[in-house]
């Protein structure tokens, strides 16, 4: 397809934290007295900024969170990330890949930077990202599904919206990325692809990326380690 920049998100699409992530936060919502299974978290946070979780309950309930939401949230969800977070399957083979046909690519989350952060120290991909190619939905008015982040994150990297590809595996990323203007791949391992209207394409499995990309057949196959010095 010969895209200049591959954008990826990372809750789902890098780091396996979904599951973790919509657990601790449907137990926590369930705790404070708004009962939320881990299915209703994955339907309605998935691929959102912690806002959003503010503004549900506020309009389902009429109730604010408590004041220290955030901080409890975000301790909790960063100690499962130290004890138990794993990468994607098949992704550090899909960044080698990158890295051997010299393609850029970045990363854009509604996470905060804090979490990005944290998640790939506890995964091994820390080493797979510069700071000046991660981005975080801190770093704009509005986060997804609003184009804002994707076309900050194409603006910082020097690239067209028109030249992107979005890899996304959440309704509100995929949206988000088209109304930027951008093609996006939907990654279905978690939510099917009727949930993920509008892809360029979809796949299941992280190993069948490459191939979508129009990378190299068999580019980033045979990753055994990152060695550093690459560069966009």
């Amino acid at each position: 397809m010969g895209y200049d920049l591959v954008i990826f998100d990372n809750d789902g699409v890098l780091v396996d934290s979904e599951p973790l992530a919509n657990s601790i936060l449907a137990g926590y919502l369930t705790e404070l007295g708004h009962p939320t299974s881990y299915e209703e978290s994955l339907r309605d946070y998935m691929g959102a900024a912690v806002h959003r979780v503010h503004d549900l309950v506020r309009e389902r309930t009429g109730q604010d969170l408590p004041a220290d939401f955030d901080h409890t949230l975000h301790a909790r969800t960063f100690a499962a990330f130290e004890r138990e977070l794993k990468p994607v399957p098949g992704v550090e083979g899909v960044l080698a890949a990158l890295v051997e046909s010299g393609t850029a690519y970045c990363l854009a989350s509604s996470g905060s930077h804090e979490r990005i952060r944290v998640g790939h120290r506890a995964a091994g991909l820390d080493e797979w990202f510069e700071e000046e190619w991660i981005f975080s939905s801190e770093d704009v008015g509005k986060g997804k599904p609003a184009p804002d982040l994707f076309l900050h994150a194409a603006d910082q990297m020097g690239v067209a919206p028109g030249r992107c590809v979005v890899v996304e595996d959440s309704p509100l990323g995929v949206q988000a990325a088209l109304a930027a203007g951008m093609d996006v791949l939907g990654y279905t391992a978690m939510v099917p692809a009727d949930r993920l209207p509008g892809a360029t394409g979809y796949f299941g499995d992280m190993n069948q990326l490459a191939g979508l990309l129009g990378l190299a057949e068999g580019a980033g196959s045979g990753y055994t380690g990152y060695s550093g010095g690459f560069s966009h």
